[in-house]
């Protein structure tokens, strides 16, 4: 078994370790880890071993219900005779009218099973709407903490991007002029030299910030950078309009995207959610159906009836297999996700371990990745300050005409800071950490209740359609046919006692006559 870790604020629940606790079985019935590697063929053939148990179930369901047909259809013919005369004596003991003795000890027998198993199957029904709002909720919450992550890490890029912007406008602009107005003063062209050379340091170490990076060389000096370096955002649209298209590379586009994954499970669970809810309603109006078709004695709509009986337990042992396969294979993932998370190729693509363990831990112990370069960037820029501040305190008498390129990169590098500023308390883990937490509480709390409600659901309701396809022929035989109920009708009028009767009674209560 895979050691347990835990992240603050989160830990497995009772749920997830019993799930995570259940002996794995390859398809040669050999034990496997219940680690959670879903690329691996050996673990997919654990999750069909689990998944196979609802098939065998369901072979169990149709063997005990074929073994009902077979009981009515056949075992019952030598009872005919027999039955014929009880009935007979029934009837002669009886006013004529109905059904007594052992046939209606026995269609009140089968009517009360139908009754009891359609009662089981309501509720069921409740428990699988519960546990479909519970985990819609739970796959919310997974969404909003994704969408919130995406939004802080696309901020980061735009910070990012427009202090780099503003800092290149500066160099080829304002920096420049101020360069050839001072071509006479060697003290101030050194200023403004200096100015030129720490904007460019700055552009290279905010350049090197970037989560899609595979690496942040802690070491980086003044020369280790290139200049001109361009930013790679892992999330280059605000969330609110982050694509939804599967890229055509692949089933996840290089490096992650938390926007992408918030959409794709957006899409998928609107259509999970509703394909439950028409399963629900269906099993609903079966159950209805079938009430009302033993209220009225209407063969054929129970007959109807027994045919999506027949649909319906199909598709519950069905998505019992499925919840079966989910549940197991989303308690080994919440049972460790860190891990995970930092050994998928999907997740860590362009992003270095350093980086993922900084942000999914947030640990007081740990120093930020990036602590080095925002604190080099943070010197650079005020050394830019003061070399501006000694330029307007001295040059600006004697070079008048550079005030309006100096205000211009003063006003550039108080934009700047001001976004160094947001940038910093971005990067920061609290906030992404945060959202990572939020996600797996709601996958690995809500969604797995959520989940396992589903399952209880499918089961009951699979148990519930099984007792009902075992009453329901012996109910429908017991109704009696369209041409005895005529018979019947046919001998009250045709007897001469019952009319005279029936006549002489009328009288009686009309005075008047």
């Amino acid at each position: 078994m895979a050691a347990m870790t835990t992240v603050p604020s989160y830990t497995p629940s009772l749920w997830v370790r019993v799930c995570h606790a259940l002996p794995r079985l390859d398809l040669t019935m050999q034990m496997k880890d219940n680690i959670f590697v879903p690329d691996s063929w050996e673990y997919q053939q654990t999750l069909l071993v689990l998944s196979s148990l609802s098939a065998i179930a369901l072979v169990i369901s149709l063997l005990v219900v074929l073994s009902f047909l077979i009981h009515y259809c056949c075992c019952h013919r030598g009872d005919r005779s027999e039955g014929s005369e009880e009935e007979e004596e029934d009837e002669d003991a009886s006013t004529g009218h109905g059904y007594s003795g052992k046939k209606g000890r026995g269609i009140c027998c089968v009517t009360w099973v139908a009754v009891a198993s359609v009662t089981l199957c309501c509720v069921a029904i409740g428990v699988g709407f519960y546990g479909n709002s519970e985990a819609n909720d739970g796959m919310y919450q997974l969404t909003s903490s994704l969408l919130t992550a995406n939004y802080s890490l696309a901020s980061i890029d735009l910070l990012i991007a427009d202090t780099i912007s503003g800092l290149q406008l500066s160099v080829s602009g304002p920096l420049t002029s101020m360069e050839e107005l001072f071509t006479g003063s060697k003290p101030f062209l050194a200023s403004t030299r200096n100015c030129r050379r720490l904007s460019e340091n700055v552009i290279n170490l905010l350049s090197s910030i970037s989560l899609a990076r595979s690496s942040v060389d802690a070491g980086l000096g003044n020369d280790s950078i290139s200049g001109g370096s361009s930013i790679i955002p892992l999330t280059p649209v605000p969330p609110s309009v982050a694509p939804t298209v599967v890229p055509t590379g692949g089933l996840m586009p290089s490096p992650f995207s938390p926007g992408w994954a918030a959409n794709t499970l957006m899409v998928n669970e609107d259509y999970r959610w509703l394909s439950y809810v028409l399963l629900l309603l269906l099993d609903l109006i079966v159950c209805l159906f079938i009430l009302l078709g033993l209220a009225k004695q209407a063969r054929w709509l129970l007959i109807l009836m027994t045919v999506l009986a027949w649909l319906a337990l199909f598709l519950s042992w069905g998505s019992l297999g499925l919840e079966t396969a989910t549940v197991v294979a989303l308690s080994d993932f919440c049972s460790d996700p860190n891990t995970f998370v930092v050994n998928s190729t999907h997740f860590n693509t362009g992003t270095s371990s350093d980086v993922l363990d900084y942000y999914l831990t947030c640990s007081r112990r740990m120093n930020s990745p990036f602590q080095q370069l925002l604190t080099q960037s943070q010197r650079a820029l005020s050394n830019i300050h003061t070399h501006l501040s000694s330029l307007d305190r001295n040059a600006l008498t004697q070079f008048p005409k550079a005030e309006r390129s100096l205000r211009e990169v003063q006003q550039i590098l108080n934009s700047t800071e001001g976004n160094f500023h947001q940038l910093v308390a971005l990067l920061n883990c609290r906030g992404l950490n945060k959202d990572y937490i939020d996600s797996l509480k709601g996958l690995c709390y809500d969604g797995m209740e959520g989940l396992l409600y589903l399952s209880l659901y499918s089961f009951l309701s699979a148990l519930a359609f099984t007792a009902i396809l075992c009453s329901l022929p012996g109910a429908w035989r017991s109704f009696p046919s369209e041409s005895e109920e005529y018979e019947d009708s046919d001998s009250e009028s045709e007897d001469p006692f019952t009319s005279h009767q029936d006549s002489k009674r009328f009288l009686q209560w009309q005075p008047w006559l």
